[in-house]
């Protein structure tokens, strides 16, 4: 299914705009761009998953499209977010992104209420994920199959697979944090950030 993505050309500016926005949805959609993961991982994520001492989002297999576990590097800013709504007592049941409702995650809905109140109704939460491999594949110098754990998607065959036991973690932290430091960069420096290929690797 193709999925309306803003190009990521567009994206420092629309995220200056999202930070000015109150409210969960707000902060659970700027984590779903700066971790690149599907909007039901962010939405379905509790506090058991997390680990800020170590920059760490741990996605377990029942709630991974491919049935496998997802270790996501968390880069700073992402790691900030959490640490803004993070409870006094966090009880790790409970989920990250709360609703309207006591004990309740996010609607699905509540992505798209957000972007309509933006006047980006034209665009969708998934589609974020295409602005990042979109950005992966032309700005960066970044391996195909990092990019592509990135978003947890399966790499080769299942011959190649069974010999690749790594999940190329350290690299797709460097990956992270340079999406990262482009999703926040001001527009006049946005092109200092893209041009540090040589550092990418």
């Amino acid at each position: 299914m193709h999925h309306a993505a803003l190009s990521y050309a567009e994206l420092p500016d629309f995220l200056t705009k999202l930070r000015t926005q109150d409210g969960a949805a707000a902060r659970a959609l700027e984590f779903v761009i700066l971790t690149a993961a599907r909007t039901s991982e962010v939405i379905g994520a509790r506090w058991s998953e997390i680990n800020l001492a170590h920059q760490l989002w741990t996605i377990p297999v029942h709630r991974m499209k491919a049935g496998k576990e997802h270790r996501v590097p968390l880069s700073p800013r992402a790691c900030e977010i959490l640490e803004a709504i993070k409870p006094g007592k966090v009880d790790g049941d409970t989920f990250v992104f709360t609703g309207s409702k006591a004990g309740r995650p996010l609607s699905n809905m509540a992505f798209l209420m957000m972007l309509r109140r933006m006047k980006r109704g034209d665009l969708t939460a998934h589609g974020f994920r295409s602005t990042f491999r979109d950005w992966c594949a032309e700005r960066t110098s970044f391996p195909n199959e990092v990019c592509e754990m990135a978003l947890a998607h399966a790499v080769g065959s299942k011959v190649e697979a069974a010999y690749r036991r790594s999940d190329l973690f350290d690299k797709r932290r460097r990956l992270m944090s340079a999406w990262s430091d482009y999703c926040g960069a001001k527009p006049a420096a946005k092109s200092n950030i893209v041009s540090m290929r040589s550092n990418l690797g």
